[in-house]
Order: C-alpha cells, then sequence, then structure tokens
C-alpha cells in the first residue's frame, strides 16, 4: 500500500492573503514529517490540505501517487487527531473509535474486532466501556488516536495533538506514538507541531515553515547539526547567532579570528556564525571570546551563562560548575572549530 504524500506546488489563500505559498514536499511511505514552525506559518494549513478540509488556490495533493486535490475527506483513506480530541462525550469509548468505521460503512461484523485491534494498540482496551468524561486528557488523546487507526488510514494526520497535555503526559504520550510508528510501519504520518522536542524525538525528517512557506528540510540532526538558515538554526533547538566577516582562514568576530570550518566564501563577506550553546565552553580554548557575565540561571544539571561580547549576547549551556560567576566578571568562552557553522556567507565567484 503507498502511503506517501505529495504536495505539488500547493498554494492556499484566505480572502487574498496567502497563508500557504507554492509548498513542495514529499513524504515518503512508511516515514514521520514533522512541520515545525511557529503560529501563523502555514503548517496547519499544509495539514488541512491533505485532509481535503480546505481547497488549494493552485497546486495539487497527492497520496499514495493518486491526486486527492478535488475529493471529499472521506474519500481519502485518512486519519486524523486534533489538539482537542473532539470525542463525542455521549459515547462510550468503543463507540468513539467505532464511528469512523461506521461512517465509511464497513461491515457490522468487523467492527467489534477493528475497534479492540485499536484500542489494544494504544493501551486502552480497558476503558472501552467508559465515557470520555471518566477518562484523564492523556486517556482522551489515546481515544482519539485509536478513532484514527481503526479505519487503518494509509496517513495518519496529527495536528498539535500533545499540546493539551502537561510535560508528563506529553512525555509519555511521545514514546507511546514512537511505539505506533514502529507497529505501523506502512503508514505516514504527517505531525504538526510548535514544539522543537516533540519534531526532534519523533520525526524522520523535519520540515521547517514560516510566512506561509517553506524554509528547510531535512533529517532532526542535519537541521540541528548543520542547519542552512539562521531562522532553522534559532527554531530548531537554540542557537548563538554571530554577525561576522570572512577572512582568508577564518572569520572575524569583534575583532578575534576564529577558525571554522573551511567555506567557499569571499574574504570580506557578511555572514552569521552559528554555535549551539551546549558547546560553548568556560575557560581558555580554542576560538576563545573575552565577555562580561551579564545572567547565570542554574538549569538542574547546567548552568546557563550570558556573557555580553562586544555589545553581543553569548549563550554558554556549562556542567558541573563549581562556583558560578559573580555578574560583571569577566570570564573567557571557546568553541571549537568543527562545532560551528558558517551561514548566509558570500560565495566566492568561479
Amino acid at each position: 500500500m503507498n502511503s506517501g504524500i505529495r504536495f505539488d506546488g500547493v498554494s492556499v489563500a484566505y480572502g487574498g492573503t496567502t497563508v500557504l505559498d507554492h509548498l513542495d514536499l514529499t513524504v515518503e511511505p512508511g516515514e514521520v514529517m514533522a512541520l515545525l514552525g511557529p503560529s501563523g506559518s502555514g503548517k496547519t494549513t499544509a495539514l488541512r490540505a491533505v485532509a481535503g478540509f480546505v481547497r488549494p488556490a493552485s497546486g495539487r495533493v497527492f497520496i499514495g501517487g493518486q491526486d486527492v486535490t478535488a475529493l471529499p475527506p472521506y474519500k481519502r483513506g485518512i486519519g486524523m487527531v486534533v489538539q482537542q480530541y473532539a470525542l463525542f462525550p455521549h459515547l462510550r469509548v468503543d463507540a468513539n473509535v467505532a464511528f469512523g468505521l461506521k461512517a465509511q460503512k464497513a461491515p457490522k461484523a468487523e467492527i467489534p474486532a477493528r475497534v479492540a485491534e485499536a484500542l489494544e494498540m494504544t493501551g486502552m482496551a480497558a476503558y472501552a466501556r467508559r465515557y470520555p468524561r471518566e477518562l484523564s486528557g492523556g486517556q482522551q488523546q489515546r481515544v482519539a488516536i485509536a478513532r484514527a487507526l481503526a479505519i487503518r488510514p494509509r496517513v495518519l494526520l496529527l495536528d498539535e495533538p500533545l499540546s493539551a497535555l502537561d510535560a508528563r503526559l506529553r512525555s509519555g504520550m511521545l514514546a507511546e506514538l514512537a511505539r505506533l510508528h514502529r507497529e505501523l510501519p506502512d503508514v505516514s504520518i504527517l505531525y504538526v507541531t510548535h514544539d522543537q522536542v516533540e519534531a526532534l524525538t519523533l520525526a524522520d525528517r523535519i520540515a521547517v515553515m514560516d510566512k506561509a512557506r517553506l524554509q528547510d528540510c531535512g533529517t532532526p540532526q542535519d537541521l540541528y547539526r548543520r542547519p542552512r538558515t539562521e531562522f532553522t538554526a534559532s527554531f530548531v533547538g537554540n542557537a548563538n547567532l554571530l554577525p561576522v566577516t570572512v577572512a582568508a582562514d577564518g572569520v572575524l568576530f569583534e575583532g578575534a579570528e576564529l577558525k571554522v570550518p573551511a567555506a567557499d566564501a569571499t574574504p570580506g563577506s557578511t555572514a552569521t556564525l552559528c554555535v549551539r550553546p551546549h558547546l560553548v565552553g568556560l575557560g581558555d580554548g580554542p576560538n576563545a571570546l573575552r565577555g562580561r557575565v551579564t545572567e547565570v540561571q542554574w538549569r538542574g544539571s547546567t548552568h546557563r551563562l550570558y556573557v555580553e561580547v562586544g555589545g553581543h549576547r553569548v549563550k554558554a549551556d556549562v556542567r558541573e560548575l563549581r562556583e558560578t560567576p559573580a555578574l560583571g566578571t569577566e570570564v573567557t568562552l571557546h568553541f571549537a572549530p568543527q562545532d560551528a557553522v558558517l551561514l548566509g556567507a558570500g560565495v566566492a565567484d568561479g
């Protein structure tokens, strides 16, 4: 069963305002693709275009190689889970899970077994005869997922499914979704979130959205370790973004010459240097930066130091700090050349 999704130049507009601008993106069969971005970035609109709840102004949507742009939602073979669960309060759990099967006119004799299978898969078999009001938020979300899985969809759409849960439940549900993905290797999952931890934890690839456009796409490791844009660097993880000038053997930052991985860039051009805070050390070392401590935050396993270097704030996450530097203290930070990424450098001719 081919379950991939393909956006072919999909644009969506409301009242003359473009909310999704020429999206070209492919979700491979069996892949979890996270659409990550701030509110208003176009990620939920993209998901709704797959579901059939919005009609593109231009472009086409394909599921399993079939053009579904003009198909109604119930003919697309999708399961969908939204933030607020959308369970029917007057129906017991088993009836909620059976709802989609009945809507699809599944054979009556098959429905009980399909419901039992979905509830077992989500760990909710023991709650089949309860009403939604008798369940916790996490349990209600499991029922919503079971209802989506009962129809055996080729595509599963998840729209901010964990945002209504507290941190402990969210962590547990992430583990459950990862398990479900392993048990359903043929189902493509499109997962909309503004939470970078959810995207990094669950997705095979992340599509970074901003201002109605696709900004970047890659594996979580690639986007985190080697982001291609400042927006990706700042939205996927935490980053120091330092304005630098390209030099013959590195870059210049506030008078300091820093060694970074070689780039085909024109000396004298401007660029941005990206360094993750956890890769910045305290004390002498390569690529030393002198500055003044302006803030210290204790974060359990680390201290987050904010250090002003030539008018720029540099963040360093330091482990096992025996003595916390006082505010105003002059300190030296350092980072390894291979831990830096040069963004937006001017490319040399020839």
